[in-house]
């Protein structure tokens, strides 16, 4: 017990020394392998991880959904799914902030990316809706909650990286996201005729469009319905495995960008480099994370923290409770996906213990990792929106934010209290 809360202390240590997370808990894990086991079972173990980690034929889904998302959104399918969503919502009070939202679920079906789903809705809505009037708090705070949603809707790496480490059935995961993600899709919806309510002159209507522009605008997303209907309808009906399903929406993704003229050798090349920046990040993370679990498992700390949960006396779903007000806070003041894969290690055997579903904590994860996306002071959206709009201030992008913030809290409270909502659509499936 004691050597892991060293570890703990050293990377948090560590990180305040900005040393990258990824390295700190890497050094600690071998580090604490070491003290513990001895240097040479340390080196094995850490080879061992590398080396699975590398070969894992499972872990090929990650770059192949990172590579779909990147040909998606170089064959311009984000901008047609605006503009179809537009066309039905955009004559309402805030309805580019409606057609915005709308649009990134659309686009979260087919990147699984919530940094890449902003950071394209940047491109695509913030001019018209700068143009219409809105104002830069609204306007940033719905594509920064509206981002979100490409981690919950599948197909997700979150997900998948769950999945994963916990030897969770990625294909159940991934249907366990549609209703969560449609729930929190029209919840941020409901939280936009509120705010637009009180503050109408920030969020003017746009023009009515007529129901034959509304059919021109739902052809030019023809594309996005053939990747979701390939890969998903594929996964759930059995044809394929998740891994395949990624091959397939790559493919896809990469004929769709190629037939639009989309693609030239330097457009390719860039894809390819940003796709394999991005896998690398993550197998970065993913390994040390790995190595850090595996010293946390040799000390005794996960049986001695489920004794002690045991021994307070707490229903089972109020240690979920707090397990979730837990993350809420840590993820307020620590990068998302390396405090998953940090406390992973150490929920999970409790969460599994108590009976629970792992495919409903996993939902729950990724809720989590939406708040923390968008919670200041460390939300990524934030910044990635930040960075591409250098006219807007930081803290304008956090006032818009927070009352998604509290929405998807609520979202949170809501899968906490009613399992089902979670556990039902892949009830039915047999993935």
């Amino acid at each position: 017990m004691i050597e892991a809360l060293i570890g703990f202390g050293a990377i948090f240590a560590l990180a305040l020394l900005r040393v990258p997370l990824a390295f700190a808990m890497g050094l600690v894990g071998f580090g604490g392998i070491w003290v513990t086991r001895g240097f040479d079972p340390a080196l094995a173990s850490t080879a061992q991880v590398v080396y699975e980690t590398g070969f894992a034929y499972t872990l090929s889904v990650i770059p192949l959904f990172i590579l779909m998302g990147n040909f998606v959104a170089r064959a311009g399918l984000a901008h047609e799914l605006f503009q179809a969503a537009y066309a039905f919502l955009g004559h309402v009070r805030g309805g580019l902030a409606h057609a915005t939202v709308a649009a990134c679920a659309g686009f979260g079906a087919i990147c699984g990316s919530s940094i890449a789903t902003a950071a394209t809705m940047s491109k695509v809505a913030y001019p018209s809706m700068k143009k219409l009037g809105y104002s830069d708090s609204l306007s940033t705070g719905v594509m920064a909650a509206g981002g979100t949603l490409g981690i919950m809707i599948p197909p997700s790496t979150i997900m998948v990286i769950y999945g994963i480490i916990t030897e969770t059935s990625i294909g159940r995961l991934f249907a366990a996201g549609i209703i969560p993600g449609l729930l929190t899709a029209a919840l941020l919806m409901l939280s936009i005729v509120l705010i637009t309510r009180r503050d109408a002159e920030h969020a003017p209507p746009g023009v009515r469009a007529t129901w034959p522009e509304r059919w021109r605008a739902l052809r030019g997303i023809w594309g996005v319905a053939v990747l979701v209907v390939v890969v998903l309808g594929g996964i759930y009906g059995g044809f394929f495995t998740a891994t395949e399903g990624a091959g397939f929406g790559a493919a896809g993704a990469f004929l769709f960008a190629l037939g639009r003229r989309r693609l030239t050798w330097k457009i390719l090349y860039q894809v390819l480099v940003e796709s394999a920046r991005t896998t690398a990040m993550l197998f970065t993370l993913l390994i040390a994370a790995t190595i850090f679990a595996n010293f946390v498992n040799f000390t005794t700390m996960p049986g001695d923290l489920k004794d002690w949960i045991t021994h307070l006396g707490l229903s089972p779903t109020m240690i979920i409770v707090a397990m979730m007000a837990i993350y809420v806070v840590l993820g307020t003041v620590m990068e998302e996906l390396t405090m998953v894969l940090l406390t992973i290690p150490l929920f999970f055997p409790i969460v599994t213990s108590l009976g629970f579903d792992p495919v409903w904590f996993g939902v729950l994860i990724v809720m989590i990792v939406q708040i923390g996306l968008i919670s200041p002071p460390v939300g990524m959206n934030l910044f990635v929106l930040n960075a591409l709009l250098p006219g807007v201030g930081l803290g304008t992008i956090f006032r818009g934010c927070w009352p998604f913030v509290l929405v998807m809290i609520l979202v949170l409270g809501l899968l906490v209290a009613f399992p089902q909502l979670s556990l039902w659509l892949p009830s039915l499936l047999k993935v």
